[in-house]
C-alpha cells in the first residue's frame, strides 16, 4: 500500500477475535498450571523439609529446602535461551507444549520421590534434579505465552487479554494453596508429614494432561507465520536480540526484578512467615493466603484495561511507588495483630500492589522486541530477573530475619525490588496502544 504522498505505508494486520480469545485462554491456562506445579513445593515446604533435609535446626532444615525452591529457578534462564530459539526460529506453539508437559512430569514425580528416612541423602539429590528439570522447562512457559497472547491480539486490546498471563501465574498460587489446604484440613499436619503431602504433587499429571488439550489445538500466530513467510527468522536468536536490544533485555530484567522480588514475598514467604514467624495455624494461614490471592487475580483484568488506557508506565510506577511506601508498615502491623481478619487486609493490599506491576509489565516486555527475537528477549529477560529476586526472595528473607531477629526484614527487600524497578523505567518510552515491533 502506498499513501497519498507517495510513502509505503504499513500493512495492519487483522486481528481474530476467535484467535484472541483462544490464545489468552490456552495461555492463561497453561500458566495456571505451571505456577501450581512450581508453587505448591513453596507451599509444602514447612511440611517436607525435615523429610527431605532432616536438622536438629529447625531453620537450617528449611533454608535448605527453600534453597532447593531456589534451585529451580538457577537454570531458568537457559531454559528461557533454549525454548526462545526454538519458539522464535519453528514457531510459538511447539514449545508452549513441551514446557507445560516437562514441568507436569517432573512436579508429578517428585509426589513419588523416598525420604530421607528410607534412602539418606540420594532423596535431596533425586529432589534438586527433579526442580532443576522443571525449572528449564519453566524458563520457557511465561515468555511464550506472553509472546502468543501479545501476537494474537489488537494494539488496543493487549493489555487486557495480556493480563491472563500474570493472572495464571499468580492463581496457580492460589490453586496450589487451596489443594494444600484441602489436604491440611483433611487430615491434619501430622498426616501431611506421613504420606498426604505426596498428592498436591501428584495432581500435576492429570492437570499437565488438561493443558496438553488447550494446547495442541493452538496455530502459530499470525505474527510469526508472516516472519516465517518473510525469511526473517533469527538463526541465533539470542546473539540478535543481545546485539540489537540491550537496553530493552536490561528493562525487562529490571522490571522483572521489581514484580518478582515483591511478588514472591507475597506468594510463597508470607506463607511461611505467618506460620513459622507469626505462630497462625498452618490450615487457617493456607485458607487465606489462597483467598487473598483469588481476590488479587480478579483486580488483574481491571488493570490490563487501565494498563490500555492510561500506558504500561504509569500503572508500573504506581505500583513501585506503593511497595516503597507500604512493605514495613504491612509486615509490622501483621505482627502486632492477633487477627486473621487484619492480616487478611494488609496481605490483600500487599498483593493487589503486585497486579500494578505484573500486569502491564508481560505485554510491555512483548512491545519491546522485534517479532525475530520477541520469545527469546522476553524469556532471557524475564528469566534473568526471576533468578535475581523471585525464586530467591523466600530464602532471602528467611535468611534476613535469622540474621537480624527483626521480622520486618524482608520489607528491605521488597523496597530493594521495587526501587529497581522504578529506575528501569527513566527514559522509557510508553510502548500501549502501538504495533509491535517488526
Amino acid at each position: 500500500m502506498t499513501s497519498a504522498h507517495g510513502a509505503t505505508a504499513v500493512a495492519v494486520p487483522t486481528f481474530s477475535p476467535r484467535l484472541t480469545r483462544r490464545a489468552a485462554l490456552a495461555g492463561g491456562v497453561g500458566t495456571l498450571i505451571e505456577y501450581y506445579d512450581f508453587s505448591v513445593y513453596g507451599f509444602l515446604a514447612v511440611t517436607i523439609a525435615p523429610l527431605f533435609f532432616p536438622n536438629s535446626d529447625s531453620t537450617a532444615s528449611m533454608l535448605a529446602a527453600l534453597a532447593v525452591f531456589a534451585s529451580g529457578y538457577i537454570v531458568r534462564p537457559l531454559g528461557g535461551v533454549f525454548f526462545g530459539w526454538l519458539g522464535d526460529r519453528y514457531g510459538r506453539r511447539a514449545p508452549l507444549v513441551a514446557t507445560i508437559v516437562g514441568m507436569g512430569v517432573c512436579s508429578g514425580l517428585i509426589g513419588v520421590l523416598p525420604t530421607y528416612e528410607s534412602v539418606g541423602v540420594l532423596a535431596p539429590v533425586l529432589l534438586v534434579l527433579l526442580r532443576l528439570v522443571s525449572g528449564f522447562c519453566a524458563g520457557g512457559e511465561v515468555g511464550g505465552a506472553a509472546t502468543y497472547i501479545a501476537e494474537s491480539t489488537p494494539p488496543h486490546r493487549r493489555g487486557f487479554f495480556g493480563s491472563f498471563t500474570p493472572f495464571g501465574s499468580t492463581f496457580g498460587f492460589a490453586v496450589a494453596a487451596m489443594v494444600v489446604a484441602v489436604f491440611t484440613s483433611a487430615v491434619g499436619s501430622d498426616g501431611m508429614t506421613e504420606w498426604w503431602w505426596r498428592m498436591p504433587f501428584l495432581l500435576c499429571l492429570p492437570l499437565a494432561l488438561l493443558c496438553l488439550w488447550a494446547r495442541a489445538r493452538l496455530e502459530d500466530t499470525p505474527e510469526f507465520t508472516k516472519t516465517k513467510k518473510e525469511g526473517r527468522q533469527a538463526k541465533w536468536p539470542l546473539i540478535q536480540v543481545l546485539r540489537d536490544h540491550p537496553v530493552a533485555v536490561l528493562r525487562v530484567i529490571g522490571v522483572a526484578v521489581a514484580t518478582n522480588g515483591t511478588g514472591y514475598i507475597g506468594l510463597t514467604y508470607m506463607n511461611i512467615y505467618l506460620i513459622d514467624d507469626l505462630g497462625f495455624p498452618a490450615d487457617q494461614v493456607s485458607w487465606l493466603s489462597a483467598g487473598v490471592i483469588a481476590l488479587a487475580c480478579l483486580t488483574m483484568p481491571l488493570v490490563g484495561l487501565l494498563s490500555d488506557r492510561a500506558g504500561r508506565r504509569k500503572v508500573i510506577a504506581t505500583g513501585v511507588v506503593g511497595y516503597l511506601a507500604i512493605s514495613y508498615p504491612v509486615l509490622a502491623l501483621m505482627e502486632s495483630t492477633s487477627s486473621m481478619m487484619v492480616v487478611g487486609v494488609l496481605y490483600l493490599a500487599f498483593m493487589v500492589l503486585n497486579a500494578l506491576l505484573q500486569v502491564p509489565a508481560f505485554p510491555m516486555f512483548t512491545e519491546l522486541f522485534g517479532g525475530s527475537t520477541r520469545y527469546t528477549g522476553v524469556a532471557l529477560g524475564f528469566n534473568l530477573g526471576t533468578i535475581l529476586a523471585g525464586g530467591t526472595a523466600p530464602y532471602m528473607a528467611t535468611w534476613l530475619v535469622q540474621q537480624t531477629g527483626d521480622n520486618q526484614a524482608p520489607a528491605f527487600w521488597v523496597m530493594g525490588a521495587a526501587l529497581i524497578g522504578l529506575l528501569s523505567l527513566i527514559r522509557l518510552k510508553e510502548t500501549a496502544n502501538t504495533a509491535l515491533p517488526t
